[in-house]
């Protein structure tokens, strides 16, 4: 199955998501490895924009800019990355904790790897949502607990297609 195909079954079905807690492990990094690509890129973006406006402002800082541009942008692209993939990992795990709790409160069969995978897929809206949201620069804490909940609402459905303990 192609990361497109994947991407655009995460959109619209909850069993589909359900079902790709089969997926390998490898199709998985490349599909979480696509997003953190993506909003590595938007924040180096922003970063650039952010230091060209700063360095109109405070002209002593022209000619260092200058100087270490070649060295300062592909290790601030490198951090972006490296903090976007911590913070995304983390996102996942702690959704897919509380996924495992939703789990065993209706009685599923499932393990953290099933349910980190069912996690990752069903963030996809909200992590859409969350890049969109960048891109406006509009951000706000009851935004962000909207696409927390809207990730756990989907985690829920999605759990619904898993087998039942007996």
């Amino acid at each position: 199955m192609s990361l497109f195909q994947l991407f655009k079954s995460s959109f619209t079905s909850p069993k589909k998501i359900a079902a790709f807690r089969l997926i390998p492990i490898g199709k998985v990094m490349q599909y979480i490895f696509s997003y953190i690509f993506i909003m590595s890129i938007i924040s180096f973006v922003f970063f650039i924009n952010g230091i060209s406006d700063q360095q109109q402002t405070m002209e002593g800082l022209l000619e260092y800019f200058a100087q270490i541009q070649w060295l300062l942008y592909p290790f601030s692209f490198l951090f972006l990355f490296v903090l976007n993939t911590l913070f995304i990992f983390v996102r996942i795990s702690i959704l897919a904790y509380i996924g495992s709790i939703i789990l065993r409160i209706r009685n599923r069969k499932g393990e953290f790897r099933h349910i980190w995978r069912t996690a990752l897929f069903a963030s996809t809206i909200p992590l859409l949502l969350s890049i969109i949201f960048a891109i406006l620069q509009f951000s706000n804490n009851y935004i962000q607990l909207l696409i927390y909940i809207l990730s756990l609402v989907i985690i829920t459905f999605a759990t619904k297609y898993y087998p039942v303990k007996r």
